[in-house]
């Protein structure tokens, strides 16, 4: 079993320290357009109850309240539902944000009609007890709706690189990729026979910065991951650097006038047996 003779707790307090570094929120910025697209793929309808799972400051969780749902977020940065909370009241909206763990969900059995997450709850250590944690508070007939990374992507291959820097010797033994959860086959497994029909369809997000530096130096300062390695890197700061605009320079299809830069997600919605 993934994760068997490993401290999963301590990966996640580890975890939790890395996401409060720099200000997610600056990232969640550009990326909230994936949200709102989540919204529509998943179908969400008027009056029902959602819970926006690792919600970070706030994206899927306001877009599900723009489209006049009983929405509760969760996370568990504290610095990063303030500013969800901010957003909200910015536009008036009324969303219960709450400190919470993707792994341990405070909330009855088929609570919520629709539980959602983009680019959060593919980051718990614990996939399997993640996606046993989604079904549970999801009722019977309800929708989990997903937006995850896929292995192949842009930011797949910038996660790969990043983890090379923060774990030299190789990641935790039992520790699955995050972008796992981008696989149709990793999904099926996870979910199993607690869902009657599961969907995926591929996503392009584009990343759109003046230059491949800009978007090094945008990342180096407000993800957290990214700090965060590069810190671990030490003397090799300056290989890291490299090595990430140097993806970035690969996928970028503006040439010399800017970095636009094509990243594949997938959109995931299961329905719950």
């Amino acid at each position: 079993m993934a994760g068997q003779g490993i401290d999963l707790e301590a990966v996640k307090q580890g975890q939790q320290r890395m996401w409060s570094q720099g200000d997610f929120s600056r990232i969640a910025t550009v990326t909230q357009i994936v949200a709102e697209n989540l919204c529509e793929t998943a179908d969400i309808v008027p009056g029902s109850r959602v819970l926006d799972v690792a919600c970070g400051s706030g994206n899927t969780a306001i877009a599900a309240a723009r489209r006049f749902t009983e929405v509760i977020g969760i996370d568990y940065v504290p610095a990063l539902l303030e500013r969800a909370r901010e957003r909200a009241s910015a536009e008036r909206l009324e969303v219960d944000f709450r400190e919470g763990d993707a792994e341990a969900l405070k909330f009855e059995d088929e609570s919520f009609d629709f539980v959602l997450s983009t680019f959060g709850a593919m980051f718990a250590p614990d996939h399997s007890r993640t996606a046993a944690e989604l079904l549970r508070v999801c009722r019977s007939g309800g929708k989990v709706g997903m937006s995850n990374w896929t292995p192949e992507s842009f930011v797949g291959q910038v996660f790969a690189t990043t983890s090379s820097f923060l774990f030299p010797d190789g990641p935790p033994p039992g520790v699955q990729p995050p972008p796992l959860w981008g696989t149709e086959q990793h999904l099926r497994d996870l979910f199993g026979e607690g869902v009657r029909e599961l969907s995926t369809e591929p996503c392009e997000f584009v990343f759109r910065f003046h230059s491949p530096g800009q978007w090094g130096e945008f990342f180096r300062t407000y993800f957290g991951p990214t700090k965060v390695a590069f810190e671990a890197a030490g003397d090799r700061a300056d290989d890291f650097a490299e090595e990430l605009l140097g993806l970035a320079r690969r996928f970028n299809r503006a040439g010399d006038r800017a970095m636009v830069v094509p990243a594949e997600y997938v959109d995931v919605v299961a329905i719950k047996a």
